[in-house]
């Protein structure tokens, strides 16, 4: 119960930390609108693996406000010359990610909360399996030494080590 506890409240956290990084990321980024001046470039096969597919463009665009940059922007493929593309600028006006959505912040916040309520609970059972091992040898020990003091009066045999008779008798 208390993994379940400590992994809502880690989601929690991590959710009110990422809002808020994301906030603070906002102010800084500015979406525009880029023209490529030159075909979408493909990526080659081992780049693209895995990944949405994103060609790559030469294009020009203004951020800060009438400062014209250029550069090379990730556009969908088969993007065709003189076409607007919307793309995430810094201040500076260089290309930047946008800032985090609420959706990748579920998803950072639930797996984190997971992987936490998770190592909790691992840890808690196994200290649990090692508190309960440790007792089971001391109680098969302590039934042992008294086995040993209570066997050779409930069977009539001699004590062992005593030297009087032998088990083979």
């Amino acid at each position: 119960m208390s993994a379940l506890i400590c992994g809502v409240l880690a989601a929690g956290l991590l959710w009110y930390a990422g809002a808020r990084a994301d906030r603070e990321l906002a102010v800084h980024r500015h979406r525009v609108q880029a023209t490529t001046t030159g075909p979408a470039r493909e990526p080659p096969a081992a780049a693209r693996f895995g990944m949405k597919p994103q060609a790559v463009a030469p294009a020009v665009w203004e951020q800060p406000v009438h400062v014209r940059r250029s550069g090379s922007i990730y556009v969908p493929p088969r993007t065709p010359q003189g076409r607007a593309v919307p793309i995430w600028v810094d201040d500076a006006g260089v290309p930047a990610r946008p800032p985090g959505s609420a959706a990748d912040r579920a998803l950072t916040s639930l797996s984190g909360g997971f992987a936490v309520g998770g190592v909790i609970g691992v840890t808690g059972a196994g200290v649990v399996l090692l508190v309960r091992r440790r007792a089971e040898g001391r109680r098969l020990a302590a039934w042992e030494r008294e086995w040993e003091q209570v066997e050779p009066v409930w069977s009539g045999r001699p004590r062992r080590g005593s030297g009087a008779g032998s088990d083979d008798d």
